[in-house]
């Protein structure tokens, strides 16, 4: 990854707070033609910086009104490859992390409700080989969600 310039840094600003703002305008506000604005991002893109873009969808729009994280341990932090293959299967997992402190994995997904929550515990979640136990902390609001900060220095 090459090094990022205060121009880089000020596109990923504006960017970072609205994806959708169309290159002109990132153009003005930078003071640089939208040509520019298109190579430097495409740029960014291919050097791994910018990881995506896209629309955040409401869970609860869909009917998953339970956020929920858990803590997994298992039997060998080296079987964390293995149960990954198998949790990526469960699509209301949303994210997966392999972790230090009290749990191996960490991870977020919504339910519907208490009743399919259960479901997945007991009958995925706990099912799969090498998971020795779980934690569940159900989130009852979020009340920060952003990308991080892109610093002003160099």
């Amino acid at each position: 990854m090459e090094k990022i310039d205060k121009l880089d840094k000020k596109i990923l600003s504006i960017l970072s707070k609205n994806a959708r703002m169309p290159f002109k305008d990132v153009a003005s506000e930078c003071g640089v033609s939208r040509a520019a604005i298109h190579q430097r991002v495409q740029k960014l893109i291919e050097d791994g910086v910018i990881t995506g873009s896209g629309f955040n969808v409401n869970p609860k729009s869909l009917g998953y009104h339970t956020c929920t994280y858990v803590g997994i341990t298992l039997e060998r932090g080296s079987m964390y490859r293995n149960v990954v293959e198998q949790v990526v299967q469960i699509p209301e997992i949303v994210e997966v992390h392999f972790t230090t402190g009290p749990y191996t994995m960490l991870i977020k997904l919504y339910a519907r409700d208490n009743e399919q929550l259960m479901d997945l515990l007991n009958n995925k979640l706990q099912g799969i080989p090498g998971v020795v136990s779980t934690e569940t902390l159900i989130s009852l609001e979020q009340s920060l969600k952003r990308e991080i900060a892109v610093p002003d220095n160099n």
